[in-house]
């Protein structure tokens, strides 16, 4: 994309809302403060953080504090943060972390989204963490990526965010050409897994509706997953016309380090499928969609209640709890030369080490709301309505299986997408 020079660009949003935000179309209202935290290691030059300093001004954010300190500290640093923003008596209506440092040294960024997602004052706002990285013998230049976003932000102060940062130029008719072939492969364990067979209805009605060849896989083993998404991406190399865009859509029982369960028990990593996808030529620079519906971990999120409301409001309607790791936007900005891969989009049916949620007659909450948002609107910008989804699954109440308790789930939103995907 023309404003990212340093890397490939990741955006991981779990974006969601609360009650009020269904009267204004799932929008945030950002009318408090805008706060921002810059924590950076040695070696940032000065003039990445002029650069900064107008991306700052571009979005809104008047209130900025920039610590310079070890990469070990971010954790200590940020809590101090969250707490004097929770003691603050002025209203916060939007937060965003820029954390720099080397490549490597930043190992576990989660644990500090978890840590802002902790702060009071900032529930149901958002919250944006941009992470800039370089290479461990490379020179510090994240300076360009940050000026050409702060000229965009300018130039296109009426777009959202996520727009922006998916944007590869500043045509707002930029989009992926899907005039070509459309590829979907569904593989899809529903063996002990019930409801999901309708997840399997719902995503192939889905894709034919939306002009996709799709080829469905049920219970394929571990080595049944390698083995059909080869065979897939051989396929793909093969047509004789020119393919645009490729969909897969994995279900299994998953688990916390990102591995999936074929119907025999063994593991299977997603990443590694991900990866045989990524180095098919016929995909090169074409938009690859991955959705998966698995666990990826064991955690179940209470939410978190409401603030406090006028009584007025309470009785009218009190607004539902929220994921505690809701509207959260992830940007991650890597050094030349990273793993990361362009026009690449992957969701996930839960956060980071929780629970995927499924109903034995209906199916999934995030399968069966994805199908009936994208089929209200299947023209619509693919991003915006994953962010509509989301919200929607934000606010169900759910009930496990094996709990009496109500628990909250939110999906998770990656994007290396250089244009605008709209199906």
């Amino acid at each position: 994309m023309a404003f990212l020079v340093s890397g490939t660009l990741q955006a991981a949003a779990q974006l969601a809302d609360a009650w009020d935000s269904l009267g204004r179309q799932g929008k945030y209202r950002v009318q408090g403060s805008r706060v921002a935290l810059i924590l950076s290691s040695s070696g940032v030059s000065v003039a990445a953080a002029a650069a900064l300093d107008g991306v700052f001004q571009a979005l809104g954010f008047e209130n900025c504090e920039k610590r310079k300190v070890s990469v070990q500290r971010f954790h200590e640093e940020l809590s101090l943060f969250r707490e004097q923003l929770d003691i603050q008596r002025g209203a916060v209506g939007c937060a965003l972390v820029v954390l720099m440092a080397p490549s490597g040294q930043l190992r576990q960024p989660q644990l500090l989204v978890q840590e802002l997602s902790r702060c009071g004052a900032l529930q149901g706002c958002p919250k944006i963490f941009l992470l800039l990285s370089s290479g461990l013998k490379a020179a510090w230049e994240p300076e360009a990526f940050l000026t050409s976003l702060g000229e965009i932000c300018n130039q296109r102060p009426h777009w959202s965010l996520l727009q922006l940062l998916t944007e590869s130029d500043s045509r707002p008719s930029a989009q992926y050409d899907l005039s070509g072939t459309r590829a979907a492969l569904l593989l899809a364990v529903i063996q002990d897994r019930l409801g999901a067979q309708h997840d399997v209805a719902a995503l192939v009605d889905l894709c034919q509706a939306l002009d996709f060849k799709v080829t469905l896989r049920i219970d394929p083993t571990a080595q049944a997953f390698r083995e059909e998404l080869a065979q897939f991406r051989e396929k793909l190399d093969t047509y004789k016309s020119p393919v645009s865009c490729a969909l897969l859509a994995l279900m299994a029982h998953g688990g916390p380090q990102g591995q999936l369960l074929g119907v025999d028990g063994q593991e299977v990593q997603s990443e590694m499928l991900g990866q045989e996808l990524n180095c098919c030529q016929a995909l090169h620079g074409r938009p690859k969609v991955f959705l998966l519906q698995a666990c990826r971990g064991g955690n179940r999120d209470p939410g978190v209640g409401p603030r406090a409301l006028p009584w007025y409001r309470r009785w009218l309607r009190a607004p539902p709890g929220i994921p505690t790791q809701a509207d959260v936007l992830q940007v991650h900005v890597d050094a030349p030369g990273s793993t990361g891969q362009a026009d690449i989009l992957t969701v996930y049916s839960a956060a980071e080490g929780c629970v995927a949620y499924r109903d034995e007659e209906k199916g999934s909450d995030f399968v069966q709301t994805l199908v009936e948002v994208m089929r209200a609107n299947p023209g619509g910008d693919l991003i915006e309505l994953l962010t509509e989804v989301n919200r929607r699954v934000c606010e169900l109440d759910l009930l496990g299986p094996d709990s009496d308790e109500r628990r909250k789930a939110c999906l998770e939103i990656r994007s290396s997408l250089r244009r605008r995907l709209c199906l």
